[in-house]
C-alpha cells in the first residue's frame, strides 16, 4: 500500500467576507465567498473546487478507462455543472453533473457500448466521487459521437 499526502498552506487575514490565498505545490490562488452567497467574489472558493477535483478525476479516470479498452478517440471534452443550495444562510452542495463529450475515431463505432459502460464506470471508479459518494449526488451525461 502506498499512501500520497499532499500538503495545502492557507492563510485567512480577516472575516468572513475577507479574501485568503492557498497554496500547494501545483496551485496557489486566492479565495473568497462566491457573490451569489453574499462574499466578494475574488479568485475561487470551494464550491468551485470541489467540483473541479470531481470533474477532473472523472475525465482523467475515464481517459485512463478508454485507454486501457482500446479505445481510439478523437476528443474528449466535458462540461460539469455544481448544483448548491444557499437558502437562509444554509449551503449544501446537492448535485454535480458529468456530461463528457466523446468522439470517437474512425472504425471505434463497435466500441460504442462499451464507450457508454466507460463513461459511467468512470464515475463509479474516481476516486473524489467515491468520496462524495452519499453525501452530493453525482450523475452522468454522455455524448458519444
Amino acid at each position: 500500500m502506498a499512501e500520497h499526502h499532499f500538503h495545502l498552506k492557507a492563510d485567512w487575514p480577516g472575516l468572513r467576507n475577507d479574501v485568503g490565498r492557498i497554496e500547494m505545490l501545483n496551485l496557489k490562488t486566492e479565495v473568497s465567498i462566491p457573490t451569489e452567497m453574499e462574499g466578494p467574489g475574488v479568485g475561487t472558493n470551494p464550491d468551485e473546487m470541489l467540483l473541479g477535483a470531481a470533474a477532473t478525476c472523472y475525465i482523467i479516470t475515464l481517459a485512463a478507462m478508454l485507454e486501457r479498452s482500446g479505445v481510439e478517440k478523437v476528443s474528449l471534452t466535458m462540461e460539469s455543472i455544481g448544483v448548491v443550495d444557499y437558502t437562509n444562510g444554509i449551503v449544501t452542495y446537492k448535485k454535480i453533473i458529468h456530461k463528457p463529450e466523446i468522439i470517437l475515431a474512425e472504425g471505434m463505432a463497435e466500441k460504442r457500448n462499451i464507450v457508454e459502460r466507460l463513461t459511467l464506470k468512470a464515475e463509479t471508479s474516481c476516486m473524489i466521487s467515491r468520496a462524495l459518494q452519499g453525501n452530493v449526488e453525482v450523475t452522468v451525461e454522455p455524448s458519444i459521437k
